[in-house]
């Protein structure tokens, strides 16, 4: 990718999910602000890359974008027409606004609209990802490691249920709060996810996506300081991002826990996740971003591998599954447990995870076999699950990584 090539694909990552956030904002329609978003990002693939990238590349884009907006209803009079009836209603329907009660960022009055307690938290979660975070639906798809079709099917289903029950675009009251909120810190916490960890593509990591995050919680935190997941959730991501400069070497290839030089993780973002632990996890019972914050704290405490409290990770895994089960935390424990108890007991967990629809194309899981396997002395089975790993693995890093450590089991 050329120099001016990567300028405009960054533009793009940030200009984006504003241009829609405000596009929907001023037309109250999901679809024609994606539409005009769409068409305005391709008015500029054609015209920057000749021209430059203008001094304002966001106002450029919304101006594209509005006229596109408006030649649509120039076009569609009854379509325009159904438009104006709804923005008088939602105008009705929305509260008066309290002084200094507007969130700051209009990304996160459209997380809200998403997260509308009507959409199931699946939906909510894979309408906001693939708007506003501007993930493909095969990406979205990837994350909730659902087939693409399916992902398809849902996000047209949540779009149409916004329009058929009018969810109003607006920030919710103070008694809403409380039910909303959940779906907004997964929103968040799964773009987060993808930064860290893309689903697809020749990097192992988004750092944009990554950063996108955590500024999103920030926003939060400062609106809502009195909740504990709130601060869970960004202490977590804090903790997890302190690693991204040790995750990759040189070349971009993956780096594993073990591996990687503690020296360059960014420890004043681990001290500043490790005290907003203590915030999650004071006043009352443990959440779900807390506890997995403390297992992230413990990891980013610990010297090396060796001296991580693995007994205390277990425990929290164990209070994890409790609030939130799922195979995906049974495969993390399993893991931790591995670690505590040796490769044998890990590797029994692990089999009896093995008829787990999800993760029958969630590539860390024949990956994780395929260690615990090695370290067993079985390199026919680890090459037998690494093979079946590098099938499923997404970027090209994990690949590499899956290669190299099958290219490392002794041949019969």
């Amino acid at each position: 990718m050329t120099r001016a090539a990567a300028s405009i694909e960054a533009v793009f990552r940030e200009e984006r999910g504003l241009l829609l956030a405000a596009l929907v904002r001023r037309f109250g329609d999901l679809d024609l602000a994606e539409e005009v978003t769409s068409d305005a990002i391709e008015a500029a693939l054609v015209h920057w890359p000749a021209e430059g990238v203008p001094p304002k590349p966001g106002a450029w884009l919304m101006t594209t974008a509005r006229r596109k907006a408006v030649d649509r209803l120039r076009r569609d009079q009854a379509y325009a027409a159904r438009l104006a009836v709804l923005q008088v209603e939602a105008e009705r329907a929305a509260p008066a606004p309290s002084p200094g009660g507007d969130l700051p960022d209009e990304r996160l009055q459209l997380f809200f609209t998403c997260a509308h307690p009507a959409l199931s938290a699946e939906d909510r979660t894979a309408l906001t990802l693939r708007c506003l975070a501007g993930l493909t639906t095969p990406e979205v798809a990837r994350a909730f490691l659902v087939p693409g079709a399916t992902m398809g099917k849902r996000i047209v289903r949540a779009k149409n249920r916004i329009r058929t029950l009018r969810i109003p675009f607006r920030v919710p009251d103070a008694d809403e709060l409380p039910a909303r909120l959940p779906g907004v810190l997964q929103v968040v916490y799964s773009i987060f996810t993808e930064g860290y960890a893309a689903s697809s593509g020749p990097d192992l990591q988004r750092l944009d996506l990554a950063e996108e995050a955590i500024r999103l919680a920030r926003i939060l935190r400062r609106l809502l300081p009195g909740e504990r997941e709130v601060a869970g959730l960004l202490a977590l991501m804090l903790l997890i991002h302190a690693r991204r400069a040790a995750r990759t070497g040189p070349d971009g290839d993956l780096v594993l826990l073990d591996d990687q030089d503690r020296g360059r993780w960014d420890r004043t973002m681990i001290e500043e996740g490790a005290a907003l632990v203590v915030v999650a996890l004071t006043g009352g019972p443990p959440g779900l971003y807390g506890v997995q914050a403390a297992i992230a704290a413990l990891h980013d405490e610990a010297a090396d591998v060796a001296s991580t409290d693995w007994p205390q990770i277990v425990g929290l895994y164990d209070v994890l599954r409790g609030l939130a089960p799922s195979p995906v935390v049974e495969l993390n424990r399993a893991v931790a447990v591995a670690m505590r108890d040796g490769p044998a007991a890990g590797l029994a967990l692990l089999d009896g995870l093995a008829e787990e629809p999800r993760l029958r194309e969630y590539s860390p899981f024949p990956t994780a076999r395929g260690d615990l396997l090695s370290r067993l002395g079985r390199h026919a089975d680890a090459a037998a699950a690494y093979q079946e790993a590098l099938a499923l693995a997404g970027t090209e890093p994990e690949r590499e990584h899956l290669r190299r450590r099958l290219a490392e089991c002794p041949k019969p």
